[in-house]
């Protein structure tokens, strides 16, 4: 799988003639699958136009702090949350000093101080510039900072000196970007995830559902694959494209996904139940269309099987996630679910308004996850559900090898 498949990378450029690179870089992002958002300083603009970075991006070029139809929107905040990964290439000298001192003075800089993202800078300056003291101490701010700084390489330079300050070239960016996503920290690792809803049968045309698009159960499961683990994900009826090295195992009930988690759980060793199963099904179905008069109907429902229960109690049981989706109480009712059910982890998400006023949750393409386990937990903030699959992922790796290495203590 390439690692930079459906990554989203906000390119930053500044005021550096190695922008002529950046153009070559945005098009090899492009050829692995990665989605890219360009980002240039003023100085940026003297060198390569945006209408080329446009060109090769695929997507606007955003140049001003102060654009007024991008800040009715927070352009800025709205840019820093969407990218995975911020990648300035290349960094001035410049911007360089004014990103170590909390400058926020244009559109790039004030993305950098407003993300929760990685960030990398790949500076490009004359070689005196470089090994200036006053730029040496700026790198090494950064660098305590957990900004990752990436080159400068030696050679030739644009000025006809020699010496380092050159722009690491973009196969080796490219390369250094895909280390960033998900080391391979679940090789030999099978995982199984459950995503989407299930659809339980009322007469030949109508069904009981619930809003689950399985987007949040997919980005899970592709970020696992990503982490090097043998994936199965069995699915309920969703509109999402199949992933690439993941066994798809598709259902429409409660009842069909309880038999098919229960048949592969056994053979894996985690279990993240992130599908909206039904709690009830109709406990007789019509073998006809039900007819539409003025009288109001009885519509009898049972429980469905406990998926959760049931691989708990199995002989040989995985590594169980468990997802709460609430709408109140989220923290008590996740610690209750994660008690009664004897899950090893919970990921619980509040479905509907947040209140900061934000909706996540069904239906959504961001969401924010609160996991707990025995004695911790970790608040995952809202993000891409993407992204948030892949950090999600880590902290289950990190708590599976911590239960694996006591119990063989």
């Amino acid at each position: 799988m390439n690692r930079l498949e459906n990554k989203r990378i906000l390119l930053g450029i500044t005021g550096s003639i190695a922008a002529y690179k950046s153009a070559d870089l945005v098009r090899r992002l492009r050829d692995t699958g990665a989605e890219v958002q360009v980002v240039m300083t003023r100085a940026a603009t003297d060198f390569i136009t945006p209408l080329t970075m446009q060109a090769l991006s695929g997507k606007a070029v955003h140049v001003n702090l102060l654009d007024v139809d991008e800040e009715a929107r927070m352009g800025h905040i709205s840019l820093a949350r969407w990218a995975d990964v911020i990648v300035v290439a290349p960094a001035s000298a410049n911007f360089i000093a004014r990103l170590a001192h909390g400058v926020a003075d244009d559109l790039l800089s004030t993305l950098c101080l407003a993300s929760n993202v990685p960030i990398t800078v790949a500076p490009a300056m004359n070689h005196q510039m470089w090994v200036n003291a006053a730029t040496q101490q700026n790198t090494s701010i950064l660098k305590q900072r957990g900004i990752h700084i990436w080159g400068p390489g030696e050679g030739d330079q644009a000025c006809g000196e020699t010496g380092p300050g050159r722009m690491l070239e973009p196969a080796q960016l490219i390369a250094m970007i895909s280390g960033m996503f998900q080391p391979k920290t679940l090789t030999g690792v099978r995982v199984l995830v459950s995503a989407g809803p299930t659809q339980e049968d009322i007469d030949p045309v109508r069904f009981l559902s619930n809003r689950s698009s399985g987007k949040m159960g997919f980005a899970i499961a592709r970020a696992a694959a990503e982490a090097d683990a043998t994936v199965t994900l069995v699915c309920g009826p969703v509109s999402l494209p199949a992933i690439e090295h993941v066994n798809h195992v598709n259902v429409r009930t409660a009842g069909q996904m309880y038999e098919q988690i229960q048949s592969h759980a056994q053979h894996h060793d985690i279990f993240i139940s992130a599908a909206a199963v039904a709690d009830y099904r109709p406990v007789q179905i019509a073998g006809q269309k039900i007819k539409k008069d003025d009288n109001m109907i009885n519509l009898q429902l049972e429980p469905t099987p406990d998926i959760l229960a049931g691989v708990t109690k199995l002989a040989r049981r995985p590594f169980v996630v468990g997802f709460a989706a609430e709408t109140e109480h989220l923290e008590a009712n996740a610690k209750a679910k994660l008690k009664n059910k004897s899950l090893d982890m919970i990921a619980a998400n509040q479905v509907g308004q947040t209140a900061r006023g934000v909706t996540s949750g069904f239906e959504n393409d961001e969401n924010e996850l609160t996991v707990f386990w025995q004695n911790g937990s970790i608040k995952l903030p809202l993000a891409p559900k993407d992204r948030l699959g892949r950090e999600l992922i880590a902290v289950i790796a990190e708590r599976y090898y911590a239960k694996n290495r006591t119990q063989d203590s």
